[in-house]
C-alpha cells in the first residue's frame, strides 16, 4: 500500500528538519518563518471554513425531528463515548504531563509565536465565565478574532434557524455548501505547504535545542498512543464484548481500510471501503449510510482525545496550570469545537489553534506539535475509523437489525476464526445486554 504524496512530503521535510537542525544549527534557527507563514495560513481559513461546514453538517439532515429514533439514539452513543474519550486524554494529559519540564523551550521560542508576555493571559476560571464567553456580541469580530466557541455557537444557531424555515432557507443552505467545498479545497492547498511548515518547525526547535527535544517528542508520541490504545481496550473493546460482537474479528475485518488510514492519516480513502465491508459484516445498509457518515462529524474519538492532550501539554508547556474545574470547561469546549470539520486535512491542528485562541493560551504548542503532526495523526485518524465501525454496530444491536448469520458467513469466508457469533442469540435485545 503506497503513501500519498503529500505523506511521503511530509515525513521527508521531518526527517530533513531534524537532520538540519542537528547537523546545521545556525542556519535552522532561521527556518522558523517558515513554521509561523504556515501557523498564520492555519488561522486564516478557522473561522470561514468551521462556520460553513457546522452548519451545512447540521442543517443538511433537514428539519431535526426527521432524524427519529435512530438520529437520536446515535447522538446520544456519540457524545457518550466523546466524553469518554476526552476524560482519557486529560487523565493521561496529567498523568505523563509530556509538557512539564519544556518550560526553557517555550522561553526559546517566544518569537516564533509573537508571545510577550505569559502573564498577560487569561482563560475563563469558573463555569459561569465558561457560559457567559460562549455567547459572541458580534460574530464578525469573533471570526476576526479566531474565537471558535463563539463561531461554534452563532453556527449551531444558524443552523437550526435554517432548518426552521425550510425550504426559503434552501438558497442559503446551498450557498454554504458551495462555501464549504470551496473551504475543503482551500485547506487541500494550504496544506500543501504543511511540509514546509513543519521543516521550518522541526528544524528551527531541533537546532535551538538540541538532540534532547527529541526525547520530549518521544515522550509526546509515547503519552498518546498508549492513551489511544487504552481508548481502544477500555472503551471500544468493552462496548463490543456487550453487544456480543468479536472486536478481534472486527479488527481484522476491517484491517485493510485501517492500514490505509494509518500510512495516508486519513480516513477519506478508507470510507467507502470501510463502509462497504460493514454492511458485508451485518451493519444494514440504511444503518451504515447514516451512522458512518455522521460519525465523521460527531464521532471523532481519536482526534477528541488528541485534542485533550494537546490542550493541556500546551498550557503545561507554558507553565500554566489548569484546576479540575478549568480542565472540565475546555473538556466542554472541546465537545463543540471537535465537531464538523471531518475530512479536512490537519483538522486537529485548526480546531487546537482555534481552542487554544478561544482560552487566550498562547499557540506555542502548535508550533511545537507541528513537527510530529503526522505521526500523531496517523494513530488518531485510525482509531476515528475503528470507533464510527464500531458504533455502526452499536446502532444496528440497538435497533435490533443486526445480522450475526451474515457477520458469521463474513469471518468465515475471510477465514478469521471467533467463537463469538456462534453464541448469539438475535432475539436478545440491545437494552437487555446493558442491564445485564
Amino acid at each position: 500500500m503506497k503513501f500519498s504524496k503529500l505523506t511521503i512530503a511530509i515525513l521527508f521535510a521531518l526527517l530533513l528538519g531534524i537532520a538540519v537542525g542537528l547537523f546545521c544549527p545556525d542556519f535552522a534557527v532561521r527556518t522558523h518563518v517558515l513554521a509561523e507563514v504556515f501557523l498564520r495560513m492555519v488561522k486564516m481559513i478557522i473561522a470561514p471554513l468551521l462556520f460553513a461546514t457546522l452548519v451545512v453538517g447540521i442543517a443538511g439532515h433537514g428539519d431535526a425531528k426527521s432524524l427519529g429514533r435512530l438520529g437520536v439514539k446515535t447522538i446520544i452513543y456519540f457524545e457518550v463515548v466523546t466524553t469518554l474519550a476526552l476524560v482519557i486524554g486529560l487523565g493521561f494529559a496529567n498523568l505523563f504531563r509530556p509538557g512539564h519540564g519544556m518550560e526553557s523551550i517555550a522561553a526559546q521560542h517566544i518569537g516564533l509565536t509573537e508571545i510577550t508576555n505569559m502573564a498577560s493571559y487569561t482563560h475563563p476560571t469558573s463555569f459561569g465565565q465558561m457560559l457567559l464567553s460562549l455567547f459572541p456580541t458580534s460574530v464578525v469580530q469573533s471570526m476576526a478574532e479566531g474565537n471558535l466557541l463563539q463561531i461554534v455557537v452563532f453556527s449551531l444557531f444558524f443552523a437550526v434557524a435554517i432548518c426552521a424555515v425550510g425550504k426559503k432557507a434552501q438558497p442559503v443552505l446551498d450557498l454554504l455548501n458551495s462555501v464549504s467545498n470551496i473551504m475543503f479545497k482551500f485547506t487541500e492547498y494550504v496544506m500543501w505547504f504543511a511540509p514546509m511548515g513543519i521543516f521550518g518547525a522541526i528544524a528551527y526547535t531541533v537546532g535551538t535545542n538540541g538532540w534532547e527535544i527529541l526525547i520530549n517528542y518521544g515522550k509526546i508520541i509515547l503519552s498518546l498512543y498508549t492513551a489511544l490504545a487504552v481508548f481502544v481496550l477500555l472503551v471500544l473493546f468493552v462496548v463490543c464484548k456487550i453487544v456480543h460482537i468479536s472486536f478481534r474479528g472486527l479488527l481484522k475485518a476491517i484491517g485493510e481500510p485501517a492500514l490505509l488510514t494509518f500510512t495516508t492519516a486519513s480516513s477519506e480513502a478508507a470510507l467507502p471501503k470501510a463502509m462497504a465491508i460493514m454492511e458485508n459484516f451485518g451493519v444494514p445498509k440504511s444503518i451504515v449510510g447514516f451512522v458512518m457518515p455522521t460519525g465523521y462529524t460527531f464521532n471523532l474519538d481519536g482526534s477528541t482525545l488528541y485534542l485533550a492532550m494537546a490542550v493541556l501539554f500546551s498550557t503545561q508547556l507554558v507553565g500554566i496550570n489548569l484546576t479540575i474545574e478549568q480542565q472540565l470547561v475546555i473538556m466542554f469546549a472541546l465537545m463543540l469545537t471537535s465537531k464538523g470539520v471531518a475530512g479536512v486535512p490537519r483538522a486537529s491542528l485548526i480546531v487546537l489553534a482555534g481552542t487554544l485562541t478561544s482560552f487566550n493560551i498562547p499557540i506555542l504548542g502548535v508550533a511545537i506539535l507541528l513537527g510530529i503532526d503526522q505521526i500523531l495523526d496517523m494513530g488518531r485518524t485510525t482509531v476515528n475509523l475503528i470507533g464510527n465501525c464500531v458504533a455502526t454496530v452499536v446502532i444496528a444491536r440497538w435497533e435490533n437489525c443486526f445480522d450475526y448469520n451474515k457477520m458469521g458467513a463474513f469471518l468465515k469466508m475471510k477465514n478469521i476464526k471467533t467463537n463469538t457469533y456462534g453464541k448469539i442469540k438475535s432475539e436478545v435485545s440491545f437494552e437487555e445486554d446493558f442491564s445485564k
